[in-house]
Order: structure tokens, then C-alpha cells, then sequence
């Protein structure tokens, strides 16, 4: 696996073949943004920064993530890079601009990298690039102008004629969505400029819209139905029998737009078949966002299927866009769930790099054991696994209580309820930011 990964990675510095030249539209104010995600990503990790930016006044509609299969099965790069020639080609005559502005994440950064420098037609439909904790480059891809931004590792990385900034104390993952990184790329979007707040502003009403996807192909979720659901915030519950808002998905598995109470709890529910149904909890979603990406996979497939189950205790997979610390003490991270703390030094070290948690009854022993983490997930990138056993059953809860770094004492909190994981997946997404003061 390991040789197959590095094989690609080294494809994707590989030179393509030019392009023919697309036409300019008259200039614009206003420039589109697009973020390109590395291996196993999805638009979700650029949704913080995309909230940022329209609590700053930027167009929303502007605002896209350019997805696809990191494994190259569902997809060539040639088509990654043929989509994305649409894309900008759509963005710019959206806006009415000649330039979209454009960033890239982990082995996303090297497939940008081979992208401008394929033509000079293709470098020219972009004014700025936003190099994210990847590839190290000798020049500036395509000649343009290129801000590159690093995470804790060495500091003998960069990009040749870019601004290279080294955010020594930030993750791999958090590079990508934090307030630091998001006031240096403003910045560089906007001439020096800086933002006027790194807080996301909160709207009473909230437009959402996004995709339901297979993880980690970023295919749609084709044949399943989608329902939105407003939950009770101490429990979990649905508030009413009938769904907010359901949608019959095809295609890409686009949904939307729906209209939410911005510090509301919401359920998202994929069905499958009508009888397997995967439940995802989000926190409140504080403004309109265009990037909620439901991950789910179809039943019996992907890494949920090595989960073991059963009707007396209920499987969780706890995600953040945002690296568990589990081994750095009061600097690091805390995930109680039902108030027993679940990181520590075995199954979360810094080293890990998790943003996925896995965890159920493995053995289906009705015990908890932290000792070690669940091999089989562990081996997984940015993945982790731990045994805890969490009862199902009618009217019971499991509380999640999220205390991240640097959050000052904050703590994100979702209540579930505990499904029988014989029939329902559950899936929770903490937020990968804290409140700030604008």
C-alpha cells in the first residue's frame, strides 16, 4: 500500500499536456475561491474557512471545494484536472473575473503544483495559491504569486520565491482550518489586508447546502435518501416524526438548499434500502454554508463494516478537522464519552495525526478497554480506533463532551441517542475551531 501511495505521489509532480486557452471575462472586484483537499480529504475541511470568509462579507456562492477520489479508482488525474478547468472556467464567469484564487492541502498541493505548471494558459486563470503542508517546491508553481504555509516539522521546507510562513505549533490537518492560517491567506488574497474578524458570525437563519458522499471516494451517495432532522440538544431526539427536509439522492449526491435555524441541532440521516440508516450529528452550523459534506458509505462497505455490532451497545465514529492530542497533557485534547475520558497516549499520540475516532465494542464483551488502540484502524491514516462499550437502548443518551486545545476551557458538547449498532451508524462532527471575539 505504502509503495502504491508513493508511486502516485510522485505522479502527481508529472507535467500534463497543455490546454487550449480559456477566455477571459471583463475583471471583476471579487475573485472566486477554490480549495482543492489531500489524501482521504473532502470539501469539509475548508467549511470553517468558508464561513470566515463570508462573515467578512465574501460571496458564499463563490466559495468551492474541487473533490475527488485520492486514490485515483473512481478517477485519473487527467479528469481531476479537466473538472477543474471547468470549475474555474464556470467560477470566473460567474464573477465576471479573469482569476480565481486557489488552494490546496497535503497531496492536493502536488497535484496543483503539476496543474499550473502545466500550460500557461491554465497558471494565467489564477491570481494567487495558497501552498497548504505539502509539497516543497524549488519556484513558484506556474510563476504565481504563492503563499505557502507549514505545520509543526521542519522548518528546511518551502516553496522558492513564495512567502513561506512556519506555524510551528499546528497539526497537519489544522493548517488547513485555523484562524492563523485563515488571516495569512486573507492577507494575501486582498493586497495585505487583513480580515475584520476570524470569528464566525452567527445568522438567526441559515442556508445549507452540500453533498452526501461515499468516504473517502468523494462519489455521491447515489440511491439513498437524505433526511434532515432538528434534535433535541440535551438527547439527541428528533423533534418531530417527519423530517425538516429529505432528499432522494443521485448524481454527485448534491442536496439543498435548506433552510436552518443557525444555533439549531440538527440529524442528518442517509437511508439506505429504507432499513440501514447512518446518523450524523452536527453541531449548530451558525450561518449559511455551502460545504456540509455528510460522509457515510453504503452498508456492508468501507471502514464502518470492520466495526463490530450488535443490538445491546451502540458504534460511534467521532470526526474533527482537527488532530486528537491524546499524549500532550493540559496542551493537548479531551473527548469525554459518557464521562469517561477516551484519548490517551496509546490510542491518540500527537504522531497519529487522528481526525477520525472509531469506536464500539470490540470483542462485543460489554467492557471498555483503553489500554491499546483497535489495530485494523489504527493502521489507517489519520485514523484511530478505541474498545469502548456504550449501551444502546430507548431513552438512553450518550453524551460527547469535546475540550480542545487552546480553547481556553470551551467545551463542544453533543448528546446522542444510543442506537443499537446492528441497524444505525452514528457519526459525530465536532467543530475543528473555538468561539472567538470578532
Amino acid at each position: 500500500m505504502f509503495r502504491r501511495f508513493a508511486t502516485l505521489v510522485s505522479a502527481f509532480l508529472l507535467v500534463l499536456t497543455a490546454v487550449a486557452p480559456v477566455a477571459a471575462a471583463p475583471p471583476g472586484r471579487v475573485r472566486p475561491v477554490v480549495f482543492v483537499h489531500g489524501f482521504s480529504g473532502s470539501g469539509q475541511q475548508f467549511e470553517t474557512q468558508a464561513r470566515r470568509l463570508a462573515s467578512n462579507g465574501f460571496p458564499a456562492g463563490l466559495i468551492e471545494a474541487h473533490e475527488y477520489d485520492s486514490l485515483f479508482v473512481e478517477n485519473t488525474r487527467d479528469e481531476v484536472y479537466a473538472s477543474l478547468d471547468r470549475r474555474i472556467a464556470r467560477l470566473r464567469a460567474k464573477a465576471r473575473t479573469d482569476r480565481v484564487d486557489l488552494l490546496a492541502h497535503s497531496l492536493g498541493t502536488g497535484l496543483m503544483q503539476a496543474y499550473l505548471r502545466s500550460s500557461p494558459e491554465r497558471a494565467a486563470t489564477v491570481a494567487h495559491y495558497v501552498n497548504l503542508d505539502g509539497a516543497t517546491s524549488p519556484d513558484r508553481p506556474g510563476g504565481v504569486p504563492t503563499l505557502a504555509v507549514w505545520g509543526e516539522g521542519s522548518t528546511e521546507r518551502a516553496v522558492g520565491g513564495a512567502t513561506n510562513v512556519y506555524l510551528s505549533d499546528q497539526a497537519h490537518t489544522q493548517v488547513v482550518t485555523s484562524a492563523e492560517t485563515f488571516r495569512h491567506f486573507y492577507a494575501f488574497f486582498n493586497g495585505g489586508r487583513a480580515p475584520r474578524t476570524t470569528a464566525i458570525v452567527p445568522q438567526r437563519h441559515a442556508l445549507l447546502s452540500g453533498r452526501a458522499v461515499l468516504f473517502p471516494a468523494n462519489t455521491g451517495a447515489a440511491g439513498a435518501r437524505l433526511e434532515i432532522y432538528r434534535v433535541d440538544p440535551r438527547t439527541g431526539e428528533r423533534l418531530a416524526r417527519r423530517p425538516d427536509a429529505a432528499y432522494r439522492l443521485s448524481g454527485d449526491g448534491s442536496w439543498g438548499p435548506f433552510r436552518a435555524h443557525g444555533g439549531a441541532h440538527y440529524e442528518f440521516a442517509v437511508v439506505w434500502n429504507g432499513t440501514s440508516v447512518h446518523h450524523t450529528y452536527f453541531q449548530p452550523f451558525l450561518r449559511s454554508d455551502n460545504l456540509v459534506r455528510v460522509l457515510t458509505s453504503r452498508p456492508g462497505e468501507g471502514l464502518a463494516a470492520r466495526m463490530e455490532v450488535g443490538d445491546g451497545h451502540s458504534a460511534l465514529t467521532f470526526s474533527r478537522q482537527k488532530e486528537w492530542w491524546g499524549d500532550q497533557g493540559a496542551a493537548g485534547d479531551s473527548l469525554r464519552v459518557n464521562g469517561r475520558e477516551v484519548l490517551n497516549a496509546a490510542n491518540a499520540p500527537r504522531a497519529k495525526r487522528a481526525i477520525g475516532v472509531f469506536a464500539y465494542d470490540a470483542g462485543k464483551d460489554g467492557a471498555t478497554d483503553l489500554t491499546a488502540p483497535i489495530p485494523d484502524f489504527f493502521a489507517q491514516p489519520f485514523m484511530t480506533g478505541i474498545d469502548l462499550f456504550m449501551p444502546a437502548g430507548e431513552r438512553r443518551t450518550i453524551s460527547v463532551v469535546s475540550r480542545p486545545r487552546g480553547g481556553a476551557g470551551h467545551a463542544d458538547v453533543l448528546n446522542v441517542p444510543a442506537r443499537p449498532s446492528s441497524v444505525h451508524r452514528i457519526s459525530v462532527q465536532l467543530n475543528d475551531h473555538v468561539p472567538v471575539r470578532r
